[in-house]
């Protein structure tokens, strides 16, 4: 089974990551969970969401304390939430960020794996909004193989309609441009 946490804030689509992910992994055969978890639930405020993924039925529903992955779409978080609070040592932790991941590593005293992307600018210019959750999914996948990235496309045609290849775009570029350390 693989566990992944995902910190964004409100309104830049943690939750409707989790889902696409969650849906892209039922249509490959595979069982999954997606689930959010709030604090103040408004629009900047952190937001935390989850996935688990399995070829079995997972039978756990609680939320998820040690984390094969994490997935941090706002740079700005780092700091503010211990993103890598509970990651497993040889877990890696994505990043949303133009930094370095030896910078990312000194500042979350993250000592595994940890993968970046400048998820930002691949919206603003694949997307034209700085929303960067499909862009993110995209490093995840590249990170983990946890779903093909062409699994996608069904959940991301029906979630976005016509916008969905620009989304398409931005997950594919974040996929091939993702770094690791």
């Amino acid at each position: 089974m693989i566990e992944v946490r995902w910190h964004g804030r409100g309104g830049q689509g943690a939750v409707t990551s989790v889902e696409l992910l969650a849906l892209t992994a039922i249509g490959e055969g595979k069982y999954a969970q997606g689930f959010p978890s709030f604090g103040p639930e408004r629009r900047g405020a952190p937001v935390a969401a989850f996935n688990r993924i399995d070829d079995h039925h997972i039978k756990i529903r609680s939320q998820i304390y040690n984390p094969d992955v994490v997935v941090v779409l706002d740079e700005s978080l780092i700091g503010m939430v211990n993103v890598a609070d509970g990651l497993k040592p040889e877990g890696v932790l994505i990043v949303n960020t133009a930094k370095t991941a030896k910078e990312i590593a000194e500042i979350t005293k993250f000592k595994g794996k940890i993968a970046t992307v400048d998820g930002s600018s691949i919206a603003w210019k694949e997307l034209g909004v700085p929303i960067t959750n499909t862009t993110m999914l995209g490093a995840l996948i590249k990170c983990t193989n946890a779903v093909a990235l062409e699994s996608v496309k069904g959940p991301l045609d029906h979630r976005f309609g016509r916008v969905a290849n620009k989304n398409l775009a931005a997950m594919k570029r974040a996929y091939d441009e993702v770094k690791f350390n």
